[in-house]
């Protein structure tokens, strides 16, 4: 009997010991998941860490996150926000910063349980813009919480955030970490020599042999084309260039008669603005309505002659869906006063030069047209000079009037000028012939 039950529990026993190993070499081969951090901290990427660190937790085998950093700065809210996301997840987290993590870049990085720095890489610069003190206090605030709760050195970090903080090196007394009127930013062996960093290197098996951490596999989080689009567009640098070239586009398809180039470019742009900014979930399609009843009051504004309540409304509608779809009141702002510049600047040049330049006949209307319609060449007539005609097309400024039965193109002096009025050619620049209301 102890025979057979010997026989019995052998083999029992060499099965539970490679069940066993089989379960243990599970548990060393969980996966780490490597997530970039990268360009301007706005919503688009704070939805992009938060969704991938879900993502993460939800898989049963993860066990770590490497957050690679780059960034130059960027909304201390957003940053806020990432770093709170890291700090409440129960994996594993280290942060790489694998280039540069300047400004708001510093509260993530040291959010994470580890820091590993790239060789050449920088941390630091963290000053808050605008710097006042009620901002300042706040940031530090936030940095001091965030070092305190991973056991760095609180007033190293601060003083990336605040100039007037000033450190003395312990290994030296006579040399300064940082002097007074300056802002900390660590290089990789600076933050190697006084313990700043854990780490450096930026290879992904050697971090995790490092730290001792068992893998099985590294899965990288890329960014997909909407995240990619969302965070271009919203950019406080990309921004304003496409809000110019939407009202440039929409400033040419005013000076030129029915819907042409100006207005497709115009259209594009603000398209690739409002759907950027849904992406970034910046705007809804409350905001997009507001501005296409914007541009509907414009439209009336243009059918009816005169500036008034439709003409203001709109405006005041386009601004509004701008700012409110922008990450940031300020950032949405200053993008319209650039906007704005911008526009007026191109509306000078294009006035001044366009009727000079072949290639803007549709600006300024000097391209002959058939006899039979009743259409004539301004190329060269010079006899017109002092000749009064009837406005047939509302003046803005382009637009075509009557002289003796012939229909001539011409552009207004001052502005506006309402359909049937009486005008006097008081001008003409080669093909641009310029009018004057008559009293």
């Amino acid at each position: 009997m102890n025979q057979r039950l010997r026989y019995f529990l052998f083999p029992l026993l060499i099965l539970i010991l490679l069940l066993g190993s089989v379960s243990a070499y599970g548990a060393a081969g969980g996966n780490v998941y490597v997530i970039p951090i990268k360009g301007e901290i706005n919503p688009a990427l704070t939805q992009f860490v938060m969704k991938s660190i879900e993502k993460a937790q939800a898989d049963p085998e993860s066990m770590a996150i490497i957050f690679e950093v780059d960034t130059l700065g960027g909304r201390v809210d957003q940053a806020t926000q990432i770093r709170d996301a890291i700090m409440k997840t129960p994996l594993r987290t280290i942060s790489l910063v694998n280039n540069k993590a300047e400004s708001a870049g510093v509260l993530i990085s040291i959010a994470a349980e580890n820091i590993v720095m790239a060789k050449g890489a920088t941390i630091g610069s963290a000053e808050t813009i605008p710097y006042t003190e009620k901002n300042i206090s706040y940031w530090r605030g936030e940095l001091r919480t965030t070092a305190e709760q991973r056991g760095r050195d609180p007033k190293l970090v601060e003083a990336m955030a605040d100039r007037r903080i000033e450190i003395v090196d312990p290994q030296n007394p006579d040399k300064y970490i940082v002097q007074k009127g300056e802002l900390l930013n660590l290089t990789t062996k600076e933050a190697e020599k006084i313990g700043f960093t854990d780490y450096v290197s930026n290879n992904y098996e050697d971090i995790l042999k490092h730290f001792n951490i068992s893998y099985g596999n590294i899965i990288p989080v890329g960014q997909n084309f909407k995240m990619t689009v969302a965070q271009w567009v919203t950019s406080s640098v990309v921004l304003p260039v496409i809000l110019s070239i939407g009202f440039i586009g929409l400033l040419i398809e005013i000076l030129t008669p029915g819907f042409g180039l100006g207005g497709t470019i115009s259209l594009i742009a603000f398209s690739i603005f409002f759907g950027g900014s849904i992406l970034a979930g910046n705007a809804g399609f409350a905001v997009v309505l507001i501005f296409l009843t914007g541009i509907l009051l414009l439209v009336i504004e243009a059918v009816i002659p005169g500036f008034g309540a439709p003409g203001i409304g709109g405006i005041l509608c386009i601004i509004i869906s701008i700012v409110l779809s922008s990450d940031s009141i300020v950032l949405g702002i200053s993008s319209l006063a650039i906007a704005f510049v911008m526009t007026v600047i191109a509306a000078i040049l294009l006035l001044k030069y366009a009727p000079k330049n072949k290639y803007f006949d549709k600006i300024i209307l000097g391209t002959e047209l058939r006899k039979d319609m009743g259409f004539s060449s301004i190329i060269t007539n010079n006899g017109l000079l002092g000749l009064e005609g009837i406005v047939v097309t509302s003046l803005r400024p382009a637009g075509t009037i009557e002289v003796d039965g012939e229909r001539i193109d011409v552009v207004s002096e001052g502005g506006f000028i309402e359909k049937n009025d009486r005008v006097r050619i008081v001008k003409i620049e080669g093909r641009r012939i310029v009018v004057k209301k008559i009293n």
